[in-house]
């Protein structure tokens, strides 16, 4: 039901309807302020950079200003103004691409100094018959270097007759010294609503009805583009009959799963019910679903439940039974669920988006979704592990060999996002005083000097050690100021002078990581033998084969000891719990999820 041109060529509707004027465009209130007033007060700038991600009018920007001010008005005698009438010769021939003084280049297929040079050359002639000589250039982070460099001088000092209007979607590649001669305009991404505004009311001048939801589906796949909007516009009425765009025939076109099938996949998985959530997703996927696109909607379902759960205002871009059911999960679920749900989502989208086969890779994540569900909170995991007695009243030693006092317990959940934690007052901090080599690599650890703390495990071999006094003799890859480095670094810390010496004789001894290397099979039976060990298999479920058992901090490992349960429907081999404990007192310290 489009219109023809004479010729009987289709014209697309992003073409047909591209803003002529400043009053056209949509969701740009600033930017059409701000040139507004510009070319109204006569403060008109020598360059603009127009930039923004794609289609949101940075081109149709550039043409609307070199109509502006080349302007004459229905009688030839206007000035520059911000409603170019659209009639006079000037505005015509522009609109017709078609005007000598103003040049549109396209930076990504010119992207030479040569290109450049020929604009160059141009700028000292005036104006044929224009009021400006205007150059568009599209895309101008695509120049080179050189044609960046070649093109400052003219940028700085142009003739009075000439404007640039550089668009571009990658600003950052734009070098400082172009940026600083051009004033900035960021094009804004267009909103959803306004979009799905704007596509019912050209649906309308088509001849065509658009349901709400359907404009909704186009807005939110446009992802603040009105070009990219215009095109699925364009398809989905290319595609529909009756006059109607329905909105089943839009989630059919973009390959989207019934968005209410969405939340009963994420109800599902999140009630620990596998099977039924795979069994929608396959359903989903025979009707055209794309996996990519299912594992987008479950993130921003578990996005919407979150933010409805810590904020029940903020509903916006929600239909009503969509607000419903997000608020349902937000009463059901608590925030540590929903984050971990994300984190795993998150991980899974981009498992889904390399994978050869999406849908197996997606089913795979909801299993891991599932099988997690079933699993207790770090919460009750602490509870349940601590009344055993592993916490005693009287307290640990703390951790990297610190001195007594009260117990420190933390729950992690989600890979650190979130932290719950009680901590007893404690007496306040003194400075380290090591007392063993390993209490001095372990300090480097805790200090953050990893660099350090890698060549004193790796490539430093022990010849002889007191506090205050270190001898070692290091191996070619060892940083070749390490002593001086030692030295001053436990100097600092300490408050007592250290020195740190190479010694000219071979040493007998071993590295740190050689030594724990030889020793952990018999460290790993004796911890495994552990009552607190025991009670962790017994609570996750697992057995001592699938357990890993390291060194929390990678050499004290009879001090801190990660006991580690992989989970079994992780294709990464994740490790999803792992417990921290005191190797010499069977005592817990620490738990991740």
């Amino acid at each position: 039901m489009s219109e023809q041109s004479a010729v009987g060529e289709y014209r697309v509707l992003a073409r047909k309807y591209r803003p002529q004027t400043f009053a056209d465009m949509i969701g740009q209130e600033a930017l059409v302020r701000t040139l507004t007033n510009a070319i109204q007060s006569g403060r008109i700038a020598h360059a603009f950079m127009l930039t923004g991600v794609r289609g949101v009018g940075k081109t149709t920007t550039a043409r609307i200003v070199a109509r502006a001010l080349n302007c004459t008005g229905e009688d030839g005698t206007g000035g520059p103004t911000p409603m170019p009438c659209g009639k006079c010769d000037a505005c015509v021939s522009i609109a017709a691409d078609r005007h000598p003084d103003v040049m549109e280049m396209d930076a990504a297929s010119r992207t030479g100094v040569d290109d450049i040079r020929e604009i160059i050359d141009g700028v000292r002639y005036r104006p044929i018959s224009a009021r400006y000589k205007i150059y568009i250039i599209d895309e101008v982070h695509m120049l080179s270097k050189n044609a960046f460099n070649a093109l400052l001088k003219t940028l700085e000092e142009p003739p009075e007759h000439t404007k640039f209007l550089f668009a571009t979607t990658e600003i950052r590649k734009v070098p400082v010294t172009v940026l600083s001669r051009c004033q900035r305009f960021d094009l804004r991404r267009i909103e959803p609503t306004i979009l799905a505004a704007y596509f019912t009311g050209v649906a309308t001048k088509e001849g065509w009805t658009l349901d709400p939801e359907a404009a909704d589906l186009i807005a939110r796949a446009a992802d603040g583009s009105a070009r990219d909007g215009m095109s699925l516009l364009d398809q989905a009425i290319s595609l529909s009959t009756g006059g109607t765009v329905t909105v089943d025939q839009v989630r059919g076109m973009l390959g989207l799963a019934d968005r209410l099938q969405v939340y009963d996949v994420f109800r599902a998985i999140m009630a620990g019910e596998v099977a039924t959530a795979l069994d929608l997703s396959v359903g989903m996927h025979r009707a055209g679903a794309d996996p990519t696109q299912v594992i987008q909607d479950l993130l921003e379902v578990c996005h919407a439940a979150t933010r409805l759960k810590v904020a029940p205002a903020a509903s916006e871009g929600l239909s009503g039974g969509e607000r419903q059911l997000a608020e349902e999960f937000g009463k059901t679920l608590s925030v540590a669920s929903l984050s971990r749900a994300w984190q795993m989502l998150l991980k899974g989208a981009e498992e889904v988006g390399r994978a050869s086969n999406a849908q197996a890779a997606l089913e795979m994540v909801l299993i891991r979704l599932g099988y997690i569900s079933d699993l207790p909170n770090p919460a009750d995991l602490l509870k349940r592990l601590t009344e055993g007695g592993g916490l005693s009243a009287g307290g640990s030693p703390a951790p990297n060999g610190g001195g007594g006092g009260a117990p420190r317990m933390v729950v992690h959940q989600g890979g650190g996002s979130a932290a719950v934690a009680r901590a007893l007052p404690q007496s306040a901090p003194t400075a380290p005083n090591p007392q063993t080599f390993d209490d001095v690599v372990a300090l480097f650890g805790a200090m953050r000097e990893s660099q350090i703390r890698v060549d004193l495990l790796n490539h430093v071999r022990l010849v002889k050690f007191e506090p205050g006094r270190i001898e070692f003799e290091p191996s070619e890859r060892a940083s070749r100021d390490l002593a001086g480095r030692v030295s001053n670094r436990l100097t600092e810390w300490t408050g007592h002078r250290w020195i740190a010496i190479v010694s000219g004789s071979a040493a007998s001894g071993i590295t740190l990581r050689e030594q724990a290397n030889v020793s952990d099979g018999d460290r790993r039976s004796r911890i495994l033998a552990l009552a607190l060990t025991q009670r962790i298999l017994s609570e996750l479920g697992g057995n001592a084969d699938d357990m890993q058992v390291k060194p929390y901090d990678q050499h004290a490992f009879d001090r801190e000891v990660l006991v580690a349960v992989p989970d079994a429907g992780d294709t990464d081999a994740d490790l999803d719990y792992s417990v921290e404990i005191d190797a010499d007192s069977d005592d817990f310290l620490d738990s991740t999820f």
